[in-house]
């Protein structure tokens, strides 16, 4: 494949790194926000209760440096496990002519990609247009299409659509991927669980701070656990954009055939099916937006998109 997709590969595992630790250094945060509404460290407070405070303010940074370390774990090894039940996927049938077909051509890329194992062949009962790859490398991993996917593109265009998710697993990014759509969904979901309890339950810092070091604290920790999701899910879409245009690549390299590729966009592009069923932590996985974003430009739009313009990903396949 050559210096450029090897390099490309290692940057992937580097990245999946980096993610953990951000993802562990951001729970840690939140857990330090937490803390500070929780357990402030008033001045007005007697030595004996600052310490008191300070050391549960700790107990609870631990507490969120644990589930990061855990949630980390659950995602790197069970990723593909998680997002395929998360999505209804289903085994190939082997016994319905066009899955037996989807399988021949999955084991055929592996061949043309040197991979060393057979990724597992999903379906996804859906008239959408979509398909994606996850996994922690390429002895475990799948790929997932839709039966509308199988029922309207031609045997090029769905060529073109497995080797795109294919090279997602060559490229060895379907673990960076599957690990930031279960990191940025945990993010989410302890965040909202911490601002239910401080709006519902209450909190030391509403009833017992006077004013000081921990009442600013807390509304700075408020402010952070309600901008963690939004960081943590502009992470994601910032790690989705790049990969799309390596993956045309790489597939348009194995099928040796950019029209197939770039037929299948165009008519997954004209499709309005929606995936109503999918979390949008999982929407950068897929090789178009399950909720079908509408076409927009300019600075924020490609900042909050997770795929690039398919115009976009068309027109390089042109110069191919």
């Amino acid at each position: 494949m050559g210096y450029g997709f090897e390099s490309q590969i290692a940057s992937n595992k580097a990245k999946t790194a980096g993610l953990i630790f951000v993802f562990i250094l951001l729970m840690a945060a939140l857990g330090w926000a937490a803390g500070q509404y929780f357990a402030p460290v008033d001045p007005s407070m007697s030595p004996e209760e600052q310490a008191a405070s300070a050391g549960l303010g700790m107990v609870i940074v631990g507490f969120f440096v644990i589930i990061a370390l855990f949630t980390t774990g659950i995602s790197f090894w069970f990723s593909d496990t998680i997002i395929t039940k998360m999505v209804n996927a289903r085994p190939v049938n082997p016994g319905v002519y066009i899955e037996k077909y989807y399988q021949d051509t999955v084991e055929g890329l592996v061949l043309a990609a040197g991979l060393p194992a057979l990724p597992r062949a999903y379906v996804i009962e859906s008239p959408a247009l979509n398909a994606f790859a996850t996994g922690r490398d390429p002895e475990h991993s799948i790929v997932a299409v839709t039966t509308g996917l199988l029922e309207k593109l031609d045997r090029q265009e769905l060529e073109g659509v497995i080797a795109h998710e294919m090279s997602h697993i060559y490229n060895r990014d379907i673990l960076l991927m599957g690990v930031a759509a279960v990191i940025v969904g945990g993010v989410a979901m302890f965040s909202n669980v911490m601002l239910r309890i401080m709006f519902y339950g209450g909190g030391s810092s509403r009833s017992d701070s006077k004013g000081g070091c921990g009442g600013a604290g807390a509304i700075i920790g408020l402010i952070f656990i309600i901008l963690a999701p939004l960081f943590a899910n502009l992470l994601n879409m910032m790690l989705s954009r790049k990969r799309e245009y390596l993956a045309d690549a790489t597939a348009v390299m194995l099928t040796r055939n950019p029209d197939g590729l770039k037929n299948a966009l165009m008519k997954i592009s004209g499709s309005t099916e929606k995936m109503p069923f999918v979390e949008k932590e999982l929407s950068a996985l897929f090789i178009d937006h399950p909720q079908k974003q509408k076409s927009r430009r300019g600075f924020w739009a490609e900042l909050t998109s997770t795929h690039p313009q398919i115009e976009d990903r068309i027109a390089a396949l042109d110069k191919m």
